[in-house]
């Protein structure tokens, strides 16, 4: 029994390599925050940049820098998650929302009046 099997851990090496392999564009994004921690990150070239990320040291808010300075974040249009009135305004006008609100309040006071309490 001289003889030892010999192995490799499984899932600590990978046996794929990268040759023939051709990535998609990157591109490598500045950050800093307000205790002056600096931290690149690496996106694809057509991915929206965001404008802030979370700090690894502090936790506190990165802002993104282009060309070494900061960007503005006022011209951001990013106002934060999107409400579900938000999303409603974008398919249907004031006016159709009002119209519709007026018909199903009629149909409730009509169910109402005939005894109907639920739908």
């Amino acid at each position: 029994m001289a003889e030892t099997m010999r192995g490799m851990r499984l899932g600590a090496q990978s046996l794929e390599t990268e040759s023939g392999v051709e990535f998609s564009p990157r591109v490598t994004v500045n950050f800093r925050c307000p205790e002056s921690h600096e931290f690149n990150l690496i996106f694809s070239a057509t991915a929206e940049l965001p404008n802030t990320w979370e700090c690894k040291k502090c936790e506190l808010i990165a802002v993104r820098l282009e060309n070494g300075n900061p960007v503005d974040l006022a011209e951001s249009e990013d106002d934060g998650p999107r409400t579900h009135y938000d999303m409603v305004l974008e398919r249907r006008t004031r006016e159709e929302l009002e119209e519709l609100l007026a018909e199903v309040l009629a149909d409730m006071r009509a169910r109402r009046s005939a005894g109907k309490l639920t739908a």
